[in-house]
């Protein structure tokens, strides 16, 4: 496969659409999910608030130069742009064009090249066992079906290599987070079940099997000191932060629901804060051996 800053397209193989039925609910649901990360700023996010997570990531997979390497949901890059740095052949694969987009930019930035492909997590277009390494920094936790995600994963990396990923833990900030909007939220799919989830290893271990040996996982923070108040905290997530975005336009004819979820957010904010206005967000570093 070629690897060309300028790539930004739907392989040739697979469901362009991102829709594993072809039920005209599933691709609902896909073009909910996309419209949702192309809303607000996710880039501006991954940037700002968790620059290091990509590269903690990559430097526990160790990419090594000429090997093949997807990163599954990968938003704007965030680990696929550090695994290109490495020397990896990297694809970013991701559901939402625009993200890519900012992504395919950063990495004309940074001087590094990498190919850019519209791919749904939950049903990748490559192969079996075709790439070296498999990752996601906080990305395939949002596909809604964990185990057709996580079966994916599984199925495109070749016996031997890496599996790799991060996400949020239920416990941590960004999991409690999610836990407070849910009683705001619209109901979640058929059979779909909460990102946070990912960051739960015995949850994770079940999802990959006996698929996969030398299991190491880790708890990790990143340390948050942009946020003054918890109101700054909770307008940057209004206006940026896709999945908050959604839930607050689910909200536009309630505004006394609204406005209880501003205090909801603002009162987890207030307790997760040392006194300096300092977070810190709780994170699952897994890697495992495809067996």
């Amino acid at each position: 496969m070629s690897a060309s800053q300028d790539s930004l397209r739907e392989p040739a193989t697979g469901n362009p659409t991102g829709n594993p039925t072809g039920n005209p609910t599933d691709t609902a649901l896909k073009a909910r999910h996309r419209a949702m990360w192309a809303s607000g700023d996710y880039p501006a996010v991954a940037e700002e608030l968790i620059p290091e997570l990509g590269q903690a990531l990559v430097d526990a997979v160790r990419p090594r130069s000429g090997q093949r390497v997807l990163d599954v949901a990968a938003g704007s890059g965030n680990a696929a742009v550090p695994a290109a740095l490495a020397g990896a052949d990297v694809v970013a694969s991701d559901l939402t064009p625009e993200l890519l987009d900012a992504g395919r930019a950063a990495a004309e930035s940074d001087g590094v090249t990498l190919s850019w492909e519209v791919g749904d997590a939950e049903q990748l277009p490559y192969p079996d066992a075709s790439f070296d390494a498999v990752l996601s920094c906080v990305g395939v936790m949002f596909a809604p079906q964990h185990r057709a995600a996580a079966d994916e994963l599984v199925r495109v990396c070749r016996a031997g290599g890496t599996i790799g990923l991060a996400s949020w833990t239920p416990g941590g900030f960004i999991g409690q987070m999610f836990a407070t909007m849910k009683p705001y939220a619209p109901p979640p799919p058929p059979g779909g079940q909460p990102p946070p989830l990912w960051g739960d290893e015995a949850h994770v271990r079940d999802l990959l099997g006996d698929r996969v040996a030398d299991v190491e996982a880790v708890r990790r923070e990143v340390v948050i000191d942009r946020f003054a108040t918890p109101a700054e905290f909770r307008q940057y997530f209004k206006d940026r932060y896709g999945p908050t975005i959604a839930i607050y336009r689910s909200l536009a004819e309630t505004p006394d629901r609204a406005a209880e979820l501003d205090d909801a957010l603002d009162a987890l904010a207030a307790r997760s804060a040392d006194a300096d206005g300092t977070m810190r967000w709780e994170y699952l570093l897994l890697t495992a051996r495809r067996t």
